[in-house]
Formats: structure tokens, sequence, C-alpha cells
């Protein structure tokens, strides 16, 4: 570190040059004892300048690496152990913002947990009524059957149930993008197979997948795996997939591929819809943002299509630091074929 220091070069070089210098005029005026004399005085007077800085040094040392224990994490440092002077001086205005971060770092925490707890009591507020709802409209269901003259009025109810149904899905959702700009959402560390991840994501969207008469097709190399959460890179999986099957005609098929390679574990979920428009790319992951072709097919009772799906799918593969990126599927001749969702699980050691 103090060869690295230009300043102190140049100095070494100047005191180098004078010692030279009056070496030799001590040479010159009394032979080779006034040389020898004049070297002893020089060196014997740069001892103190020496000593300073090898401990400035040390001091600046113990400085940095206290700074870059705090940018690592550590809150329990203390930069005011020094002496006197310019550097403890420095120490203390250091100590001082360390401090204040500390205390910034606790108030932002504890909104955090007020922010999550709110959260809690809105979701059994909303869904508290939602389940009276919902089983009052069962009730009413259930009689209405038995009287034939009430079709008109059942038809009704069951628009009304499917707006349950839309509302329900949709608060869920909110309050998981809530909790993930929030940064309450709690995330595992741990190994995850591919294989199970695939199998729990899709399993809620086999029914579905039949009434949609779309065939789902899982490619999944042996052994793929990555480190990361469990339920909620299945519930993103299972977000993507779904969009995918709303999108994909009757007849068609969705398909999910997975490998790993040297950099990550990829995830390529397909289909054989109408594709992406390019228009649509850019903002496919943004809230509420339906294309075109999305608001041309929704419907009011249809609890699809509300446009927040991919984009918690990619909250949750980014807080994990993974990526999901969407492009469209061409054949040969440059035409859309479908859609691509690609997931890609960094490992940590490369």
């Amino acid at each position: 570190m103090l060869l690295r220091n230009r300043e102190l070069m140049g100095a070494m070089v100047a005191w180098i040059a004078l010692t030279t210098a009056i070496t030799v005029a001590g040479s010159t005026l009394a032979g080779s004892m006034g040389a020898g004399i004049a070297l002893a005085s020089c060196f014997l007077g740069a001892l103190p300048f020496v000593a300073l800085t090898c401990l400035r040094y040390r001091q600046l040392a113990q400085l940095s690496a206290n700074i870059d224990a705090v940018l690592h994490g550590e809150r329990d440092l203390d930069f005011s152990s020094m002496a006197e002077g310019e550097l403890a001086v420095l120490s203390n205005e250091l100590d001082k913002m360390v401090t204040r971060l500390n205390l910034t770092i606790d108030e932002l925490a504890h909104e955090k947990q007020a922010l999550a707890d709110a959260l809690a009591d809105i979701s059994h507020q909303i869904k508290t009524p939602l389940t009276s709802l919902s089983i009052t409209t069962e009730l009413m269901r259930k009689h209405l059957i038995e009287i034939p003259e009430c079709a008109e009025d059942l038809d009704r109810l069951r628009r009304i149930e499917q707006l349950e149904m839309r509302v329900e899905h949709l608060v869920g959702t909110l309050l998981k993008l809530a909790r993930l700009d929030a940064g309450t959402v709690s995330l595992a560390r741990e190994t995850v197979a591919v294989e199970t991840m695939v199998r729990r994501a899709t399993q809620p969207l086999a029914v579905a997948l039949d009434i949609a008469g779309v065939s789902l097709e899982v490619d999944v190399a042996e052994g793929c795996s990555f480190t990361g959460d469990l339920a909620w890179s299945a519930e993103a999986l299972e977000n993507i997939v779904k969009n995918c099957m709303e999108h994909t005609p009757s007849g068609g098929h969705v398909r999910i591929v997975a490998w790993e390679d040297a950099l990550a574990c990829r995830i390529r979920v397909t289909d054989t819809g109408p594709g992406i428009a390019d228009e649509d790319l850019p903002y496919i992951f943004e809230r509420f943002y339906r294309g075109a072709h999305d608001a041309e097919g929704a419907s009011a009772v249809n609890p699809t299509g509300v446009g927040i799906g991919l984009s918690l799918a990619q909250g949750l593969i980014a807080a994990q630091e993974g990526s999901l990126a969407a492009s469209n599927v061409r054949d040969e001749s440059g035409t859309v074929t479908g859609a691509c969702f690609d997931i890609a699980f960094f490992k940590a050691i490369v």
C-alpha cells in the first residue's frame, strides 16, 4: 500500500536526492568522515517520518477494513477508537454516519413490518365478507335449482359466483405483489428439484387444461435443480403456464422444458397460441397491462386477463435473483407459432 502512494514515492525520491546532495557536499567539505556524518544525519532525521507514515497507514488500513465491514452488513463497529488528529476527526464523522444509517435501517424494517401486519389485517377483513358471500350464493343456487321458473335468475347467480372468484383471485394476487414490494416475503434458500416444482405448479391447472382442450408436455432433464424457494417458484411457474393455457386454442399444447448449463438452471415454457404482439413485448410484465388481443377477448366475468399474473411471476423470480424473459416462437419461414417464456435461476458458484 505504501509503494502505491504517488505522493509518498515522490517524497522518497526527493529525500534520496537531498541525501545524495548533502552527502556529496559533506564529502567535498570534510572528506569521507563528513560524508558519513551527513549520510547518518539524513537517515536518522528520516526515521520519525517513516515511523509516523507507517503508523498512519496502519490506521488507514484499519479504517478501510471497518468501512468494508459496514458495506457487508456489519453493524456493531466503533470508529471512535483513534487518538486526536485528522484521522480521528474522519473516524468520528464516519461513526456518526454509520449510526445514522443503522437508525434508518431500523426505521425501514419497522415500516416494512407494519406494512406486512396491515396487509395481513386487510386480507383477513376482505376474505371474511367474501367467504360469507360465497356461502350465501351457494345456498341461493341450491334453492334456485329446485325452482324451474328461476332459470334466468340461476344464470345471473352463476355470473355473480364468477365475479366472486375474480375478486378473490385479484385480491390474493394484489396482496402478494404488495408483500413483494414491501420486502416482507420470506424466501427459502434450498435445493429445489425442478421436476417437483413443475408437478406442484401444474397440478392445480389439470382440470382447467382438460376443459380448455389444451395438452401439457413436460421434459425435465434428470437431476435438474436450483437453489431457491419451492413454493414461490411453483407459484411463479403456475402463473406462466396459466397465461399460456389461456392464450392457446383448443387442440393446442403447452410445453415445459428444463435443463442446466454452466451458468444457470433454465426453464422454458412455450405454447401454440397466437404469440405476443411486437408492440406488447416491452410491457408484457407490467401490472394490469393487457394487449389489444386480451382486451378484445376478455369478458366482464372472466377471472383471467387481469394483467398481474405475469407481473407476480417476474417479481417472485427476481426476488430469487433469477430472470424471466418473454419472446415468440417462430418457424423456419419466420411465422409466429406461439409465445415463449424463459426462466433462469443463476448458480452462485460457476
